[in-house]
């Protein structure tokens, strides 16, 4: 099985930091697909990826919006992502704030753990694209190969100071399926 991770906001959609109430995306209408992102997906599921998307919504507990707030976001995104030809195996996210020390908020490996039960993976073989150094950091603690895209909250900068590095860095999630599928290709 071919396997990929894939964080949301500032990888698929606009990054709700500094532009939306509270810094989260709290409705439909504050999601924003990223340029060729739809698209993006929708080429990894012709190139018969599981594509998983692991994502951090401490809004949720922090009181900015309910967890069937962010089913129905997640309900439409999946919706217009199929519309547009991608399919998304399964969505996962932690609703808990830093402070609830859960296992599961990245750069904690609970949401994949999740994600795979019952499932065989070889995560060495997996990638996980994001925008953070959490999601690098999650990433790393798993085994996978990251893709830190700069569509979202992070720049090439930011990474020095970084204690866990991406194993590349990418301009958005085009390029970096562009490249994935390429790798692919040159491996067959």
């Amino acid at each position: 099985m071919k396997l990929i991770f894939i964080d949301r906001d500032g990888v698929i959609n606009k990054d709700p930091g500094g532009w939306t109430e509270h810094s989260y995306v709290t409705r439909w209408k504050d999601f924003h697909f990223l340029p060729g992102a739809k698209e993006s997906l929708a080429r990894l599921t012709k190139a018969k990826y599981e594509i998983i998307i692991i994502s951090n919504q401490a809004g949720v507990n922090k009181g900015h919006f309910s967890i069937d707030d962010l089913e129905l976001i997640n309900s439409n995104m999946m919706k217009s992502i199929k519309e547009a030809g991608g399919r998304i195996r399964s969505v996962h996210y932690c609703p808990h704030r830093t402070d609830e020390k859960c296992g599961c908020k990245k750069p904690d490996i609970g949401l994949f753990k999740k994600a795979t039960k019952g499932m065989v993976v070889d995560y060495g073989r997996t990638y996980f694209i994001g925008d953070g150094s959490m999601d690098v950091e999650a990433g790393r603690k798993i085994g996978c190969r990251t893709i830190l895209v700069l569509s979202g909250k992070s720049t090439e900068g930011d990474v020095d100071g970084w204690k866990h590095k991406p194993d590349h860095i990418m301009n958005d999630l085009k390029e970096a399926v562009d490249w994935i599928l390429e790798n692919e290709r040159r491996r067959r």
